[in-house]
């Protein structure tokens, strides 16, 4: 989520990297608060030994360790749509395709539309987006926990696990407080976007949400993070589906 918004921020509104150093300085001090927020900063405003920015030195091809693998393997063996890891998962492997895919720059064609907004209502915009996007993936995330739990007849505190992740790793930050709280008030809550604070938190970001969605779709950037967000969202709030259609077809 965090390296599609700054692919936004370059290629649709053309920030310069003090510029999105700047902007991910501020989203640290609130509700965005957290350690790849504030790294995120840090190496934007990084030069190199020349003077010069090393992030556009750094070839644009991810591997991984294997803990989103696993858990996406989890999901769809558990059934449960973790899509956001899933689709940053696929986003690696599709970035790992560097010579096809400049093979396919030179014969694939884009979008001739250019983002002719307002930048700094699409910066709140994507502020929002990304925070609303967050939200979504924690509770995909206890979700898989709630349904593995259920099915090997687990006993797990889920507050305690959110303080476990604030306390110490890479994914540490402000938030994980707040779904501490959410899970001690109710700890039978069955999703964490039906605790009131985070339904209201959502239902100030979702538009936000879709606009960010809509700007990447018209002008060619690939967001498959925010994409799958939203298309959850949607899904899931959603009282009836097509699925009817589906097992027809079955």
């Amino acid at each position: 989520l965090i390296c599609e918004a700054y692919h936004l921020m370059k290629d649709v509104i053309g920030m310069e990297q003090n510029e999105m150093a700047q902007v991910f300085d501020e989203w640290n001090k609130g509700e965005l608060d957290s350690f790849l927020i504030e790294i995120t900063r840090d190496i934007l405003n990084f030069k190199d030994t020349d003077g010069k920015y090393l992030l556009p030195k750094i070839r644009d091809t991810a591997g991984q360790k294997g803990t989103g693998k696993w858990t996406g393997i989890s999901a769809l063996e558990y059934g449960v749509p973790v899509t956001l890891i899933g689709e940053a998962v696929f986003a690696r492997c599709l970035s790992a395709l560097k010579e096809e895919r400049i093979k396919a720059s030179e014969i694939l064609p884009g979008s001739s539309l250019k983002f002719t907004g307002d930048k700094k209502e699409f910066l709140e915009h994507l502020r929002k987006a990304l925070y609303a996007s967050k939200i979504i993936s924690y509770a995909q995330g206890f979700m898989l926990l709630r349904e593995a739990a259920k099915v090997n007849n687990w006993h797990l505190n889920y507050g305690s696990i959110a303080l476990m992740w604030r306390g110490g790793c890479i994914i540490r930050s402000v938030f994980l407080g707040n779904i501490k709280e959410a899970f001690t008030k109710n700890p039978q809550l069955s999703n964490l976007l039906l605790d009131p604070f985070f339904s209201s938190s959502i239902n100030a970001s979702q538009m936000s949400l879709r606009q960010v969605v809509a700007q990447a779709a018209l002008v060619g950037v690939p967001v498959p993070a925010f994409g799958a967000a939203l298309a959850f969202y949607d899904g899931y709030r959603s009282a009836v589906l097509p699925a009817n259609l589906l097992q027809a077809q079955r």
